[in-house]
């Protein structure tokens, strides 16, 4: 998935234009800038915490990405709710800042106390040239407005498709919605993790945005395992279809599945909807219902995966695809993501769970189909979602913004 963007483009020659005539001479722009991650909801992925219900997609790569910038050499902070750890910690190479506690403050004026009082703050703490947010919320506007304010670099990463179709993002308040497309529209740089994201931003917002990919380092020890399980693994939310994988298991009795999440959230409805999913798998015999497993116990149920499969209405790009893909194992899903390897769909992509059910039942009995799902898959991740290929586009990216005037 290339980069090479008309938004990318303009920046790289306002980078070349402000490096050129002096040779020999290492320039402002050449310095590797200092990158702060705003991202409150990361420091429970980030420490290996045990003890959080909740695991974003959009934590895991930010602390992916953070920890990867920092082995690079970039000096690297992040913004981090108060879960209890020090204010200020050194992990990994990444100063974590805290801020609030989740439930800090009376409801409706904790909008301003503390939220964005301490976010504001924490940023000024931080003192970085590039400030980057991942996820639709009020932290895009939030940080483009402060970087605004004190000359710094801010950076606007979508998550999901729908972040960038209006009325769609999953914001709760009017309020919210209007800061976040504040943001939106005032940050510095966008970055997309796939085409039809930059054509809605494009369409919706007239900004053009850059493709960097998501990235993962799998372990040396990572597999795959070709007569292993055939894995379902996220949040259980109703636009994560999990009923879907559970009909396709009833499709499959001869198959082994395994179903892994949490409820995605602490409010009434959401528990109710995750406690029926729970009750449909468990009466299912070919099902294993894990419920949730923290992040950093997550590995283990991929390498035993021979196929990952994702059933969502909409997604950005599935961490649970790196994870499987890392490893050579194929995926299907009912959503395509537009990956192609080669002129091939690097994920199989069905309109239903009987066309997904026959794909891995193929998939499963035909191990010359599944060796060559496996082969193209991980030619793909090496090529596109490696850590290194992800930290070389990045690093683009920050070299032309740090130029720019």
């Amino acid at each position: 998935m290339s980069v090479n963007t008309p938004a990318l483009n303009r920046l790289e020659t306002l980078r070349e234009s402000a490096t050129a005539g002096a040779p020999g001479k290492r320039s402002q722009s050449e310095r590797l800038p200092h990158i702060c991650f705003v991202a409150p909801e990361a420091w429970p992925i980030l420490s290996g915490s045990q003890d959080s219900k909740f695991i974003g997609g959009a934590e895991v790569q930010l602390s992916i990405l953070a920890r990867a910038l920092a082995a690079s050499g970039y000096e690297v902070s992040m913004i981090c709710l108060d879960y209890g750890q020090p204010a200020r910690v050194r992990l990994d190479g990444i100063t974590v800042i805290k801020t609030y506690r989740p439930d800090e403050g009376i409801p409706v004026l904790r909008f301003l106390q503390p939220r964005f009082t301490a976010m504001w703050r924490a940023m000024g703490e931080a003192d970085a040239d590039v400030y980057y947010c991942r996820c639709a919320s009020v932290l895009a506007g939030f940080g483009a407005a402060f970087c605004r304010r004190h000359g710094r670099r801010s950076i606007y990463a979508g998550a999901s498709d729908v972040d960038f179709v209006p009325g769609k993002q999953q914001i709760q308040y009017r309020r919210d919605r209007w800061i976040f497309e504040y943001g939106l529209r005032r940050v510095d740089a966008i970055v997309v993790q796939n085409r039809t994201q930059y054509a809605n931003c494009l369409a919706h917002y007239s900004r053009e945005a850059v493709v960097i990919p998501s990235c993962y380092q799998p372990a040396a020890t990572a597999r795959a395992d070709p007569r292993g399980c055939i894995l379902w693994a996220g949040a259980i939310r109703p636009y994560k279809r999990p009923e879907a994988f559970l009909d396709i298991a009833r499709r499959l009795p001869a198959l082994r599945f395994v179903m892994v999440g949490g409820t995605g959230g602490d409010d009434g409805a959401g528990e109710h909807y995750y406690r029926s999913i729970e009750r449909e798998a468990r009466a299912l015999a070919n099902v294993e219902f894990t419920g949730f497993v923290p992040f950093s116990r997550i590995e283990p149920y991929f390498d035993r995966a021979a196929v990952v499969v994702n059933t969502s209405v909409y997604e950005g790009f599935p961490n649970t695809f790196l994870q499987a893909w890392a490893r050579g194992v194929p995926s299907v899903a009912l959503v395509d993501i537009g990956s192609r390897h080669e002129g091939e769909p690097v994920c199989a992509t069905a309109a239903d769970a009987r066309e997904a059910a026959a794909e891995i039942e193929r998939l499963m009995v035909d191990p010359g189909r599944w060796r060559r799902a496996s082969r193209r898959c991980r030619e793909y991740f090496n090529a596109n979602h490696s850590v290194e290929a992800v930290v070389a586009q990045y690093a683009r990216l920050f070299a032309a913004l740090s130029a720019k005037t």
